[in-house]
């Protein structure tokens, strides 16, 4: 884990819940490279979380599900550190689990910490 924060005692949370990612903040670099952009805000449980850093990057590819022998991008991780201190895991979903959930497209995985107050 990271040195540079002090959620190494504390256990890692699962959580899988959507996140809604505040308008106009994503990154728009990954973006002309055909990726998502990582919002830099998002709302989760009602309260707004910023990111501070990146920590890890990473894609998970998934068979092709007409049963062919292919391989496709399904999700775009990203491990951060939020400004009030959690350690985040969340995902892009390239697409929507179902119909219902068009929407809902960013999940948060887990997370580690607790929070720092704000000063």
């Amino acid at each position: 884990m990271n040195s540079k924060n002090n959620n190494n005692n504390v256990g890692e949370e699962f959580v899988s819940e959507p996140i809604k990612p505040v308008a106009g903040t994503f990154e728009a670099a990954a973006m002309t490279r055909g990726e998502p952009g990582l919002p830099k805000r998002f709302i989760w449980r009602d309260k707004e979380y910023a990111v501070a850093d990146v920590l890890e990057v990473w894609k998970e590819l998934g068979p092709c599900k007409s049963g062919g022998p292919e391989k496709y991008l399904r999700k775009h991780w990203f491990k951060i550190l939020t400004v009030n201190g959690l350690i985040m895991t969340i995902y892009f979903e390239r697409q929507p689990r179902a119909k219902s959930q068009d929407k809902m497209r960013w999940w948060l995985y887990t997370v580690i910490g607790k929070e720092e107050e704000d000063e």
